[in-house]
């Protein structure tokens, strides 16, 4: 893996960028082959004495990604290690169970004797039907909100299109669109 550390607000030490290899570089035991991908690292140390960790790992068929705060950056990087560890295990127990019936498996992974069964993670437990109303963006944003829910589905007015709006992390809001 090809690591690009990047800092905001923060010297990247090559203390640092030894401790980031060095965690992330224990994924790479889930996979039969060293993955050819570039790890995206973005340390940001905010004004309010907490770090910022973000890490972006774009596979063939996946993409890895997670972010951590904490007031310690080590602690943060440590983490945002085990997030990732966990959605790759998920990720191989729901590419397992797709494919176990075809006898092909596209992403290979290796055999680890602490997986952990994430059956539970993906189970439904209940199912929604509702008509989509077109509307715009705003009133999607409006009706989100009188719901109490961090996203919202509907048909975009304007384009006939089934879009999703959702609530991020910082406040603002987001639009997905479908192709």
């Amino acid at each position: 893996m090809n690591y690009n550390v990047r800092g905001e607000n923060i010297e990247v030490t090559p203390a640092i960028r030894e401790y980031v290899e060095k965690k992330i570089s224990k994924l790479e035991r889930y996979f039969t082959e060293a993955p050819d991908a570039k790890v995206n690292v973005n340390l940001r140390f905010n004004p309010d004495k907490t770090s910022k960790v973000e890490i972006t790992i774009p596979l063939q068929n996946l993409v890895l990604r997670a972010e951590e705060t904490n007031s310690d950056m080590y602690a943060a990087i440590d983490l945002i290690g085990d997030k990732l560890e966990r959605q790759i295990r998920k990720h191989k127990t729901k590419i397992n169970r797709k494919f176990r019936e075809k006898g092909t498996v596209p992403f290979q992974f290796t055999n680890t004797n602490n997986d952990v069964h994430d059956d539970d993670e993906l189970e439904l437990v209940r199912t929604k039907r509702f008509d989509l109303k077109p509307m715009d963006s705003e009133e999607a944003i409006l009706q989100m909100n009188l719901l109490g829910h961090n996203f919202y589905v509907f048909t975009n007015a304007e384009t006939n299109r089934t879009n999703v709006v959702y609530k991020r992390k910082d406040g603002r809001y987001g639009l997905i669109e479908a192709q």
